[in-house]
């Protein structure tokens, strides 16, 4: 399911890379790339009804949910390059459905597979929310100031495309001279995107993602602590968490 969100939103965007490697569209071209995605989410709920298990059923309709939470989230996000609207809570909204769907159903399901009871899931499908939003987060920032040779994407990639992406919402939105600055030049082509980056920045953007990012890993942590795991996949759940609001790509 990841992958097919991941095909498809490459040609949504134009990118030509990901992970360090062309994208598929600009391989194979965008019909192959969409029909190569539609094919893997078609797979996807096989995988979990040939588990044999009396929980398939249930899994397979979570699974249908979270895809079109997804894309509902994405719906968002699209819909936001055309508005002058878009406030924080919108936009945090946008990330909790698109990536924190997918992750907090990811949770759960392993939950239920598991056989946990249902205030067990519920604290785990929390805890993956809480780390699809942290996620969404620090990619945001990864967009904006990641290293290009590390990420694999172009210098400040999501400024060039105009992306209102968590940071760029808060600065927009922060009622600063550098937030009103930064929305006079931000649909304007010839807007230089490293100008762009450091009115964020001034305009307290890039720190709110990163508090906001910490809040949620806190949070994730208080979640994954109600859930009762044993100690070591506790830790290894903590683990990924931390890697969330840490990670350099």
């Amino acid at each position: 399911m990841h992958n097919f969100s991941l095909l498809h939103d490459d040609v949504m965007d134009g990118d030509l890379t990901r992970r360090h490697r062309p994208t598929v569209w600009s391989l194979f071209g965008t019909s192959n790339a969409i029909l190569a995605g539609d094919a893997i989410l078609g797979l996807a709920p096989r995988i979990l009804s040939a588990t044999g298990s009396e929980h398939a059923l249930t899994a397979i309709d979570w699974f249908g949910k979270c895809v079109v939470k997804l894309c509902e989230g994405q719906a968002a996000d699209i819909s936001f390059s055309e508005r002058v609207d878009v406030g924080i809570d919108a936009c945090v909204a946008m990330a909790r459905a698109k990536t924190g769907e997918l992750l907090g159903t990811s949770c759960a399901l392993g939950g239920l597979f598991a056989g946990a009871d249902r205030t067990q899931i519920t604290a785990l499908r929390e805890f993956g929310s809480e780390i699809g939003l942290a996620f969404q987060l620090v990619d945001d920032l990864l967009g904006i100031w990641g290293d290009p040779a590390v990420t694999g994407k172009p210098v400040r990639s999501d400024l060039v495309d105009r992306k209102k992406s968590l940071p760029v919402t808060a600065a927009l939105g922060s009622g600063t001279q550098a937030g009103r600055r930064l929305a006079e030049l931000f649909h304007q082509e010839e807007s230089d995107a490293g100008l762009l980056a450091e009115l964020v920045e001034e305009a307290g953007g890039r720190d709110w993602a990163m508090q906001t990012a910490e809040q949620a890993f806190a949070r994730a942590k208080q979640w994954l602590e109600q859930a009762g795991l044993d100690k070591v996949a506790g830790g290894e759940l903590l683990a990924l968490a931390a890697l969330t609001c840490r990670r350099n790509k």
